[in-house]
């Protein structure tokens, strides 16, 4: 009895020495996504994108020799419920790194957290550019777009278009606004005489847009343009279209496949136009490669969604190699003015602000493409990051070291 329990002991001991052993072995990412509800098909497609990345490098031999291994958070869109949970994480299991995609007022809690906490938040789709702005922190990083580059990016087309009159829709909340803000900014540098005939704001998750549908076609602009995502975006082109509201629509996220495909015709749709930091259709090498082996891999195409978490989280994995250890001063130093080649192109890590300078990839939706049965992005052409830079002195960040 004696011999067996001495036994036993020594696998306990065993055990909680190698616990800690093999832990040291991973490094974990939190995926702050909403994994429920309304939005939950957008946050489990940049999750999905965040988890290749890490399948991608674990495959490569890790990262620093180690397993890269991602932990899914739901955020239930919620930023309360968001820090809570990552709270947790770093005071069970000492994460020091974490990511996310929806919900501007998510991230801004989260990188709120992180400077608190000293660790690292980076996003790829929370776009309010107050987060690399005014609300900037050391601790936050946005290797993606912003509504600054984003609504730049849109205005500039419909300018170059010759469009006089433009009809506005957005979420009214932060990330809304400050889109919203950017493009009148823009628009009005590059064609002064384009007015803006309609500016609506309503809440996100709405089920009704038959009232700012029926205000739109009443304003009778020539084109719209909108920064809403998800089934925002999908009930305003579902339930407008029939109304009447046939302009040409301007939109951020023009280019998701689950979307177009929910409207269920696609006349809603074809001749809409967007720009995004990511395409399937980008013609260089690096995405082609990454398309061809996705495809191999799931069976389907890493869209939208999916690109923007993958290129990003290889961005932050550079980072990582390159101040060779965990140390989160480390990590920051050598992600500021960081440059990584990807599937998207050159993004570069502006260290002023922490907002990565990128192109954008102008898309327009076209009936015929070889991706999918419905319509879906014709070919991209680039809009250079120098095309739709803010300089760092008007951004209204004051980094904190």
């Amino acid at each position: 009895m004696k011999t067996r329990l001495w036994i036993l002991g020594f696998v306990a001991a065993a055990m909680m020495i190698a616990a800690p052993a093999f832990a040291a072995d991973t490094i974990k990412i939190g995926a702050t996504e909403p994994l429920s509800g309304t939005f939950k098909d957008i946050g489990e497609r940049y999750l999905e994108g965040v988890q290749y990345a890490a399948k991608v490098i674990n495959e490569g031999g890790g990262l620093l020799g180690k397993k890269v291994e991602v932990v899914p958070i739901d955020s239930e869109l919620k930023p309360d419920v968001a820090t809570r949970k990552a709270q947790a994480m770093i005071l069970k299991d000492d994460v020091k790194f974490f990511c996310g995609g929806t919900g501007s007022s998510v991230g801004a809690a989260m990188s709120q957290l992180a400077e608190k906490e000293n660790v690292i938040m980076f996003t790829y789709g929370m776009d309010a550019s107050s987060m690399t702005g005014q609300k900037c922190n050391k601790n936050f990083f946005r290797p993606g777009g912003s509504t600054d580059g984003r609504s730049f990016a849109l205005a500039q087309m419909i300018a170059k278009k010759g469009y006089k009159s433009v009809g506005i829709i957005a979420q009214d909340y932060s990330f809304g606004h400050e889109a919203v803000d950017a493009f009148k900014k823009k628009i009005a540098q590059v064609s002064p005489s384009t007015k803006i005939v309609a500016e609506l704001f309503h809440p996100a998750g709405t089920k009704d847009y038959a009232p700012y549908a029926s205000q739109l076609i009443a304003a009778k602009p020539e084109v719209i343009f909108t920064p809403n995502w998800g089934n925002d975006l999908t009930l305003l082109l579902k339930q407008g279209r029939p109304m009447g509201m046939k302009q040409k629509v301007f939109s951020y996220y023009i280019n998701d496949e689950v979307m177009i495909s929910s409207l269920g015709d696609d006349s809603m749709i074809v001749g809409d136009m967007g720009a995004e930091i990511y395409a399937l259709t980008i013609p260089n090498a690096k995405n082609q490669q990454f398309i061809e082996k996705f495809h191999k891999d799931k069976g389907y195409y890493p869209t939208w969604l999916r690109g923007k978490a993958y290129t990003a989280t290889l961005f932050w994995a550079e980072a990582v190699k390159k101040a060779g250890k965990l140390d989160v001063p480390a990590v920051i130093k050598a992600w500021e003015g960081l440059t990584f080649d990807g599937p998207a192109g050159l993004w570069t890590m502006r260290a002023c602000d922490h907002q990565a300078q990128v192109p954008y990839w102008v898309v327009e939706i076209v009936k015929e493409n070889k991706f999918f049965k419905h319509a879906f992005e014709g070919p991209a052409t680039e809009i250079t990051a120098k095309e739709v830079e803010v300089p760092c002195a008007e951004t209204g960040c004051k980094m904190g070291k």
